[in-house]
């Protein structure tokens, strides 16, 4: 592997962990605090995409649909938090699993509805649909660095928030011990509303980035869902750091997976068998991370304080 095939893979790798990460912050957080199993978090990943690239064919603009979408998509999450959810905070994760699947297939209709079973295409805003030269003769996407700022954007953006903040703290109460915090007067349910629509707007976010990388289409989420999940195993239910490094991870063993392995496994067999058997290894690449590290780590490797 060259050097610069090196660089662009890593990028690629960073890339596709902050996406990750910004699905991963929200649901460790609602997870870890509210002790709730949300399978529908990968819809508003889902809604996101597609209020970002209707606003942006409404308004010719990437930036301004963003700033629409985002907030709108994290109202759409605290209504379903209010109405479908909060009646099962003390039920058991059964009861939780079933109710949010439901919510799954609710959103997946509700799209097609709204915007018909073709997938929608969104452009990226035109100052990033050029490259940028990260080395003499690497061309890189700059829409995908652009990803990677907002990603580490977020990342201290929730660390000031949960680590310096009072709402923070509140947060960090909550998850400890959300019956003595609500004994001192705080609004137990206002807090989980606000981090639940929290997560909602950063799943929004990550699709909304995804929008010019793939195609916005129904069920969308669900993939991303199932990665998001193995992100917060692998660093750890309820820390936003473990978040963020079980998400470089993730990206980084997918992607070098997908490259790497095909190419060892023709050193050995021949192109076609080498290929199909490099691909089938890669795709399973993270789930063998993810034992690795429950094996050594069976909480995570940075496990919430309990």
């Amino acid at each position: 592997m060259t050097a610069l095939l090196l660089v662009e893979q890593t990028l690629n790798g960073i890339q596709l962990g902050v996406m990750l990460f910004l699905m991963a912050a929200g649901l460790t957080l609602v997870f870890g605090i509210m002790d709730m199993i949300n399978l529908a978090h990968g819809s508003f990943y889902m809604i996101g995409a597609y209020l970002t690239a209707t606003f942006a064919s409404l308004f010719d603009s990437f930036v301004l649909a963003l700033v629409v979408a985002i907030p709108l998509a994290a109202l759409v999450g605290l209504a379903v938090e209010l109405v479908a959810l909060r009646t099962l905070y003390r039920r058991d994760h059964l009861d939780q699993v079933l109710a949010t699947f439901g919510l799954i297939l609710f959103f997946n209709e509700l799209v097609r509805i709204l915007w018909g079973p073709v997938p929608v295409f969104l452009d990226p805003p035109s100052f990033l649909s050029s490259t940028v030269e990260i080395l003499p003769g690497a061309p890189y996407p700059a829409f995908r660095l652009a990803i990677i700022a907002v990603g580490i954007a977020v990342a201290l953006f929730l660390w000031v928030l949960i680590g310096r903040t009072r709402l923070g703290m509140l947060i960090r109460a909550g998850a400890s011990n959300r019956e003595m915090v609500s004994a001192l007067g705080v609004n137990i349910g206002l807090l989980y509303s606000l981090v639940f629509a929290l997560g909602a707007g950063l799943a929004a976010l990550a699709g909304a980035m995804a929008g010019p990388i793939l195609a916005v289409q129904g069920g969308m989420g669900e993939q991303i869902l199932i990665l998001t999940f193995v992100v917060i195993v692998i660093g750890g239910i309820g820390s936003i750091r473990g978040a963020f490094i079980g998400a470089l991870l993730v990206g980084l063993v997918d992607t070098f997976g997908r490259i790497g392995l095909p190419a060892a496994f023709r050193l050995l067999l021949d192109p076609s068998m080498a290929d199909g058997v490099g691909a089938s290894l890669s795709s399973m690449s993270i789930y063998i991370l993810m034992a690795a590290v429950l094996f050594f780590r069976p909480r995570g490797l940075f496990p919430a304080p309990a």
